[in-house]
């Protein structure tokens, strides 16, 4: 038996509502595949890696998360910190790939493999196997247990259950199936390291399945990221310390409703805004005299990353265009001399930030947004 989804109350379809009318408005922005969709898209990858990897306490920047993902190397992580967000980020690129796959089908082989990914750099975590003994999950405030996972011999038939719930046709809203899948997955607790960090790729994996945003758009990773400890707290609650799946999960289902919520909104902006500061930015590279694909990093400075030769001719390698090494140092340069980016560090830790303009641009547009909306819907039912 796993945790029932509970009947949606008139306040949850109604949010659910506002969730796919704000999905529909995001995809109608996104689904072209201009340059500053790519660009956005790269950040919200590295936004939901860091996200997910921040819960479980291995924290990694942005544009650090953003490198490791295109092969090169960070500039803060330590080397255990690099191989944890390598894998992740391996295992969020086969969700890509597999949310296209008309064959595809959910089975524990799947699973597994997922988890060698995210958890290879050790061979301490078990992977790509489920754990071998008991498994106690601890407040690490407190040091107090907080939840026992089921039993060893209870693992393979409710992975097998799982799995069998997730390929039938089901009524329930995508949102609401993802949902149950990350509760039922972290509850089970399978494998003896990295639970979390699948069930909210597998998460992201089932939004993505039903076609309408990119994956990187669907996730709620970096929400749960920035809010970790309410994150817990309704785990706990609902979980109530040791695997029960009679128990109500209305609780997970409202504050997963209330991530999607916030981080659709978020999102909105955030596309209005990118979509501008490539506005922005184009009338200052004609202006310059600079090549249009001088815009790609100028927009990752104008947003806060730090900018490096290499990741300049990665972006561009995931917009089509091949550029060398050498012509990607002669753009900065010029980017440079223009006063759009400020140099810092030599040789193989040459990286560039914003200059004033590009710092003004983003100000100005910070300034104009409209004031954010983190109203709770139900909080009046509390």
């Amino acid at each position: 038996m796993l945790f029932r989804t509970p009947e949606l109350d008139d306040t949850e379809g109604t949010v659910l509502g506002e969730i796919d009318g704000l999905r529909e408005s995001l995809r109608l922005y996104v689904h072209e595949p201009r340059r500053w969709v790519g660009s956005l898209s790269r950040a919200q990858f590295a936004r939901a890696v860091r996200g997910s990897n921040t819960i479980e306490g291995i924290d990694v920047t942005e544009d650090d998360a953003s490198a490791i993902q295109h092969g090169e190397e960070p500039l803060d992580a330590d080397q255990e910190v690099t191989l944890a967000i390598k894998g992740y980020c391996e295992a969020l690129t086969f969700v890509l790939q597999l949310a296209a796959d008309k064959s595809f089908i959910y089975d524990s082989t799947l699973l597994k493999s997922l988890h060698f990914m995210m958890t290879s750099y050790s061979l301490d975590n078990r992977p790509g196997q489920w754990r071998a003994g008991s498994i106690f999950v601890h407040d690490e405030r407190t040091s107090e247990i907080v939840y026992e996972g089921p039993s060893l011999e209870l693992i393979q038939p409710l992975i097998e259950e799982f799995v069998a719930a997730l390929n039938q046709d089901s009524s329930d809203h995508s949102v609401i199936k993802a949902a149950m899948a990350h509760l039922n997955l972290v509850m089970i607790h399978p494998y003896r390291d990295g639970n979390g960090r699948m069930a909210r790729c597998l998460q992201t994996l089932i939004l993505s399945r039903e076609g309408i945003l990119a994956p990187v758009f669907s996730s709620v990773e970096e929400y749960l990221g920035r809010r970790t400890q309410d994150y817990y707290q309704v785990l706990a609650q609902v979980g109530g310390g040791r695997w029960h799946p009679e128990g109500d999960a209305r609780p997970w289902i409202r504050f997963m409703l209330l991530a999607h919520l916030r981080q659709g909104r978020t999102l909105l902006r955030r596309v209005k805004e990118s979509e501008q500061v490539w506005r922005e930015l184009a009338k200052l590279s004609e202006f310059l005299r600079l090549p249009e694909r001088a815009i790609t990093p100028m927009w990752d400075a104008t947003m806060g990353y730090r900018v490096r030769r290499s990741t300049y001719v990665a972006a561009l390698r995931d917009h089509g265009e091949e550029l060398t090494e050498q012509t990607a140092g002669r753009d900065l340069k010029r980017l440079v001399d223009a006063g759009m980016l400020l140099p810092e560090g030599d040789k193989r830790g040459r990286r560039y930030r914003a200059g004033p303009d590009l710092k003004a641009v983003r100000q100005r547009i910070r300034e104009e947004r409209d004031p954010r909306d983190d109203s709770n819907p139900f909080a009046r039912d509390a």
